[in-house]
């Protein structure tokens, strides 16, 4: 079948971000599982570069405008490259291809009397490329909620294009085809805009030269959002094609929530005057904002440095956090800190975690030869249905176009195969020679886990497969979706190697912002010019008296994984913890609550003394204590990082 997707043309009016990196990773994750599926799949993306705010940057920067966006058009192709984006075409509005297109279909639109000649009066957002009403304005600036900028009046002879014509039509097509704008609540804000009456769009513009010109009127050029939108067909080779007539109707369109007014209204009336077929979706979706609730845009100040951050943790770790954290018809937050705790949790805590013990066991019980598998017992009957079960729920996400649930969803199946690990106990199977069949069957059930996860992430970490696949010694032939949640793929007697950390943890504090080091430098500067007092010295709690080798004996501890956290109702200190000990699971009641989050704490391995009597805390008992360090208000949690199963002696 084929699939085509497209993300929206992007203004190369400054270096791309961030903030503008998500809509094309989601597209080209929908594009690579539609690939794995076996669709033959046409991903399209570009840039916009005929608008006004184009000629003015340019100006600022004292170039003409084309040498200005060649450059920052090349800066975006990096950047796809450096996030693995697949794209099968990358199309430019400067592009004589895409230019023919836009003067035939105007011409044409004119020529049935959909686009007429008249004047414009009225209020432009420059860097909206927007008209609006007067009576739209507030406080007589743009009514977008993510610019308020200034509006300019203008006064010009205009084309016009009739949306109102097609009004009824449009909300006709909406009412029929619920998909057609999605999610829900962008098409409700839609549908309560076209019902508030569709006034006709100026479509021309003679302030300025740059762009595309108005084939039987030279003086005018095309408005940039009706030469835009028309990308999605021009580079298909609209009307004669091969691609056009292979692709056409697109599968989808993908944007931010910001445009889709444009893609919604304008582009199906577009579609409509012209006689041909209407995308089958337009899915907006959120933003990512900073903390204090701001859209990540340039003009605020307050955006991130793509490619800094990619060379920092890599492609697929942005890629996952960009895609794990924006649910769907809401917005995400972005700051770094939010992109180390995610990584470390979910990529080097649970994912990367799970292949480094795994193999490394295969490699130490077997000299890294995958064994036969015996019979399975009932853990592996339900890592094997569980398995079905993500992948359904995979497919049905992505249908809808959520990869964050998808992601979710497939973290069930990581998180199950951790708690495989130390369930089977295999460093315990190893010591017992009666259980050698049974040690093979869970070391090739490692191995399998191992390929699943693989073939589940493949469309959101691409990165991943050419790497695992060298550990597991096999091609990546083997990355097959309708395989994803079938068992005994993987042939026994292959060999396998430990290899390095696919996600290494994190340790934030070792980087430093341009802003960070300027303040640093300040304070420093500061101190030189003052008195600098001295600083008085910790006061620490007395050792307390020596014990015997005997009496430490006593104490039995051992690391524990936290599964679950949460604080105890009424008071201020108390979390009640879940915690898994040698395949045993206890409630644990620990005064850190005023310390961490419950999010922070779960699938973190800590040191707890097992063998404390139990003891009731706000009516529930409590089967041990966690260890931590504390000095005045400050107060931290032992935790171990190496490779140690839940119940391991800490001596």
């Amino acid at each position: 079948m084929k699939y085509y997707i497209t993300t929206p043309i992007f203004y190369p009016n400054s270096s791309p971000h961030i903030g503008t990196a998500y809509t094309t990773v989601a597209a080209d994750a929908l594009a690579r599982y539609h690939r794995l599926l076996g669709d033959e799949v046409y991903f399209l993306t570009g840039t916009d570069e005929n608008a006004q705010k184009i000629v003015r940057t340019a100006e600022a920067n004292h170039i003409d405008p084309r040498t200005y966006v060649d450059g920052v058009v090349e800066r975006f192709i990096e950047l796809w490259k450096a996030l693995d984006i697949s794209n099968d075409d990358f199309i430019r509005t400067t592009e004589v291809r895409h230019q023919k297109v836009v003067q035939e279909i105007f011409t044409k639109l004119y020529e049935q009397g959909d686009i007429y000649k008249s004047e414009y009066s009225g209020w432009y957002c420059t860097p909206c490329e927007t008209f609006w009403l007067e009576n739209k304005l507030i406080e007589g600036k743009c009514p977008n909620a993510d610019c308020g900028r200034d509006v300019e009046l203008l006064k010009e002879e205009s084309y016009f294009f009739r949306l109102s014509k097609y009004q009824d039509a449009l909300l006709k097509h909406i009412g029929e085809h619920p998909e057609f704008i999605q999610p829900v609540s962008r098409r409700n804000e839609m549908l309560r805009f076209i019902e508030g009456g569709l006034e006709d769009l100026c479509v021309s513009r003679t302030t300025f030269q740059w762009g595309i010109k108005v084939p039987f009127d030279p003086l005018h050029v095309v408005y940039v959002w009706l030469d835009a939108l028309i990308n999605y067909i021009s580079a298909l080779g609209y009307p004669d094609g091969e691609n056009y007539k292979r692709y056409w109707p697109a599968d989808v369109h993908i944007m931010g929530k910001d445009i889709v007014r444009f893609h919604a209204v304008i582009w199906p009336i577009i579609l409509m005057a012209l006689d041909i077929p209407l995308p089958k979706v337009i899915y907006g979706h959120g933003w990512y904002l900073t903390k204090d609730g701001g859209k990540i845009s340039k003009s605020r100040g307050n955006v991130q440095d793509s490619f800094e951050l990619i060379e920092r943790y890599g492609s697929d770790a942005i890629r996952y956090f960009l895609l794990r954290e924006l649910q769907v018809g809401t917005d995400g937050t972005y700051s770094e800190d939010n992109v180390v705790e995610r990584l470390n949790s979910d990529l080097a805590n649970d994912f990367g975690n799970f292949v480094s013990r795994s193999l490394a066991m295969v490699v130490k019980y077997r000299d890294g030869i995958v064994p036969r598998p015996g019979q399975d017992g009932s853990q592996e009957r339900e890592l094997k249905a569980l398995s079905h079960e993500v992948k359904k729920a995979v497919e049905k996400r992505l249908e809808v176009f959520d990869p964050a649930s998808a992601l979710e969803e497939i973290w069930r199946f990581v998180a199950r195969c951790n708690k495989y690990v130390d369930e089977t106990s295999p460093w315990v199977l190893a010591k017992q020679e009666e259980q050698r069949e049974r040690l093979d069957t869970v070391l090739y059930t490692f191995v399998e886990c191992i390929r699943v996860m693989t073939v589940l992430t493949a469309p959101f970490m691409p990165g991943l497969p050419p790497r695992i696949c060298a550990l597991l010694g096999v091609d990546e032939g083997i990355i097959r979706w309708e395989e994803a949640d079938q068992w005994g793929i993987l042939e026994h007697g292959i060999k396998v190697q430990k290899g390095e950390q696919l996600f290494p943890r994190i340790d934030i504090s070792q980087y430093t912002t341009a802003e960070e080091t300027k303040t640093v430098d300040q304070d420093q500067n500061q101190g030189q010019k003052e008195t600098i007092e001295p600083v008085p010295a910790l006061e620490f709690e007395p050792i307390k008296e020596e014990i015997s080798i005997e009496d430490f004996s006593k104490l039995d501890l051992r690391v524990a994984k936290i599964l679950s956290a949460e604080k105890v109702e009424k008071t201020d200190k108390l979390m009640k913890l879940e915690v898994e000990v040698a395949g045993v699971v206890r409630t644990v009641v620990s005064g850190i609550a005023k310390h961490y989050a419950p999010e922070d704490l779960v699938n973190q391995y800590v040191v707890l003394v097992a063998n404390l009597k139990p003891t009731k805390l706000r009516g529930i008992t409590s089967q041990g204590m966690i260890l931590a360090a504390s000095q005045g208000d400050v107060l931290e949690v032992l935790t171990v990082n190496k490779d140690l199963p839940g119940g391991a002696r800490v001596k």
